[in-house]
């Protein structure tokens, strides 16, 4: 009882208690006008006999008036229609009281009813169309005060002159044009290409170069800066924007050109311009797949996703409805992520797409068992896993249990039950690892492998291995925009942390066209550019918030967790590189597996983990993956390489300021 009412009185915003505030003084002033009115005649009532009735029909009227949903639109959105609320809450408000004060044998007249629903119908109608009025007025005047924000453009090709020519027309458009000119007064041009240095483009000069970026921003008193190059190379791009976050000045950038959207009526690129994502940054092209493949491959096919409701998994759910196939079957152990891409599916396909959630965890064999039994799925996306690595290294029976033991059930059971392809998704975790989260997503390639390796039935098995995703559950991204927006400090575990970084679809592309062009027994691995610094990611973080790294905002290092490493790999020392079809997708040699001891040892590991042995199980796993070693150990070693690359660095540079000095 006492939950709900303090739900229903969170229901009550600032602007809803001054309605009620308002409501309640206009019927308590209603009761006394009409009352008034009628002592005129002689038919008032007293003022002992008024009290009653006057409280009664406040708190009635008040309550029908919430009921009617008075109380539930915006000042700016309240229509003609939406004063009946208004008029009917009053009525039935007074209505209850008559029959209250019925009850309570008062003769109330029907004279000074009449009087006091009218009184009230127009006061509160009345507040509300005053309100609203002097509300639109005031907002009219705060639009017109914005001032204008100065906006420096960088590049001055194609995209620059369709901006400036939309900026122009739009201050012409009298319901546009306060917004737009509000956004963007074009004061200056940057471009690398000199020739254009000195002249005006619609009007506005190119003063320099990016190199006289930062001048140029502060000289000309710069308020927010527009990347127009959408067509630029990917490495263009991020130097710019590295160079824009250095001015402390809010960013904003027009999307690849390939990612553009024009309508042929009205091609709009102002509604396009859009902040900077901390994708921009990454240092390469997204990249992008074949459709064609991956539709004839998904077509027609159950197709069932482990994990179906996590960030993978989920965007793996998302794609795969896309290329109509015969049915999509979701398997969760968490309802609440299970039912949320549910939803989103029902909404967006209805009956059109043959959806099956499943609340299953893969670690039951039998269940497991069952689905396929009932289902027979065609394709297997396997996502289901244990991924956080201190809360691994703390719980390392429960990756060993859930990545493992679960990833053995279900592997053998598409390859029991005659499923054309299982796709595994792997992590860079897995190469060389340094915990027991990474050394789990190894055993479970090789696990694959060694299902693979058997060539027994007709399932094709295919693993995925790529880096971190950006915006995923538990990734850093997100930690360090709640940081920054509670005006927290930042952390980051070490000045000296390297990972590899891509976005979800990417992610889930590869998965799909690995799944298209895969044989059996490959490891596909994404060529994902440079390996990104962690500390970098988080300055040029806080600089997209306008804010200035270590001064408005706090970066604090707090040290390595449990099981990290300095820097992440995505091939083991033995595995070799095999290009594909797409120049931007390898294939990691396998290395073979001894079929005679790997199911020997797999017993092992797993009954160890059955019985929660953690120092047999663990130890197990080290005999099962020779390449885990402790973090310790790989730190101090890859932390030497970097010093040794700095110093050999160093003395490169001061033999070539000797050469040129002697010159």
């Amino acid at each position: 009882m006492k939950s709900k009412f303090i739900k229903y009185v969170r229901l009550f915003s600032t602007r809803k208690c001054l309605l009620a505030l308002a409501d309640s003084f206009i019927l308590t002033a209603s009761a006394l006008i009409a009352n008034f009115f009628l002592a005129l005649t002689g038919a008032g009532l007293a003022s002992d006999v008024l009290v009653i009735p006057m409280v009664i029909g406040t708190i009635c009227s008040f309550a029908f008036l919430f009921i009617w949903g008075a109380y539930s639109k915006m000042w700016r959105y309240f229509r003609g229609k939406d004063y009946l609320s208004c008029v009917f809450g009053v009525l039935c408000g007074l209505s209850a009281m008559f029959l209250f004060t019925r009850i309570l044998e008062m003769r109330i007249p029907v004279a000074f009813m009449l009087a006091y629903f009218i009184v009230s119908v127009i006061g509160v109608c009345l507040f509300r169309l005053i309100f609203r009025r002097t509300f639109i007025e005031v907002a009219e005047i705060c639009k017109h005060s914005v001032q204008y924000k100065r906006t420096m453009i960088i590049g001055g090709g194609s995209a620059c002159k369709m901006l400036l020519t939309e900026i122009e027309n739009a201050r012409k458009t009298p319901r546009s044009g306060d917004q737009v000119s509000a956004q963007y007064l074009p004061v200056c041009i940057i471009d690398d290409d000199r020739s254009k240095v000195g002249k005006e483009i619609l009007g506005i000069e190119v003063v320099g170069t990016t190199a006289d970026l930062a001048h140029f921003a502060k000289k000309m008193e710069i308020e927010q800066i527009i990347c127009a190059m959408p067509s630029a190379a990917e490495e263009d791009r991020t130097r710019v924007l590295n160079i824009c976050s250095k001015t402390d000045l809010p960013v904003k950038t027009i999307p690849f050109i390939g990612c553009l959207i024009f309508d042929e009526q009205n091609p709009s690129l102002l509604n396009q311009v859009r902040d900077i994502k901390i994708e921009d940054l990454l240092g390469r092209e997204p990249v992008t797949f074949d459709n064609k493949d991956i539709r004839a491959f998904i077509s027609g096919k159950v197709c069932m996703v482990t994990g179906g409701g996590g960030s993978i998994g989920s965007e793996l759910v998302r794609q795969i409805a896309k290329y109509s196939p015969k049915q999509i079957i979701i398997v969760d152990i968490y309802e609440n992520n299970a039912y949320e891409i549910q939803q989103e599916l029902v909404m967006e396909y209805g009956d059109s797409l043959n959806l099956v959630t499943l609340i299953a965890s893969v670690r039951d064999y039998f269940r497991m068992n069952q689905i396929y039994d009932k289902y027979k799925p065609q394709v297997v996306f396997h996502a289901a896993a244990h991924k956080h690595v201190p809360l691994m290294e703390v719980s390392p029976m429960e990756a060993i249990k859930n990545n493992i033991v679960g990833t053995f059930n279900v592997a053998t059971l598409a390859q029991y039950h005659n499923v054309e392809k299982f796709v595994m998704i792997s992590t860079d975790k897995a190469v060389n690892p340094t915990n027991v989260m990474g050394a789990s997503k190894r055993c479970c390639e090789m696990i694959v492998q060694y299902l693979a390796q058997q060539h027994e039935g007709k399932t094709e098995f295919v693993t995925t291995r790529f880096g971190n995703v950006l915006g995923s559950n538990g990734s850093v991204i997100p930690l360090f925009k709640k940081q920054i927006e509670q005006g927290k400090p930042v952390t980051v575990t070490h000045p000296d942390v390297i990972r590899y970084f891509m976005t979800i679809p990417e992610a889930v592309s590869l998965v799909m066209e690995a799944a298209a062009i895969a044989h059996g027994g490959e490891i596909f691995v994404l060529d994902m550019g440079e390996p990104v610094r962690i500390v970098t990611l988080a300055e040029n973080l806080i600089r997209m918030y306008g804010k200035v790294p270590y001064k408005d905002v706090e970066i604090q290092f707090v040290g390595l967790r449990p099981g990290e490493k300095i820097k992440e790999e995505l091939l083991m020392d033995e595995e070799g590189l095999q290009k594909t079809a797409n120049k931007l997708i390898y294939i990691g040699k396998q290395i073979d597996i001894d079929i005679q001891t790997f199911g020997m040892k797999l017993g092992v590991l797993r009954d160890a983990a059955q019985q929660n042995n953690e120092a047999i199980a663990v130890s197990a796993l080290h005999k099962m993956v020779p390449t885990f070693t402790t973090p310790d150990a790989y730190n101090q070693g890859e932390m030497a390489k970097q010093k040794a690359a700095r110093r050999n660095k160093t003395d490169l540079y001061e033999d070539t300021q000797g050469a040129l000095a002697a010159v």
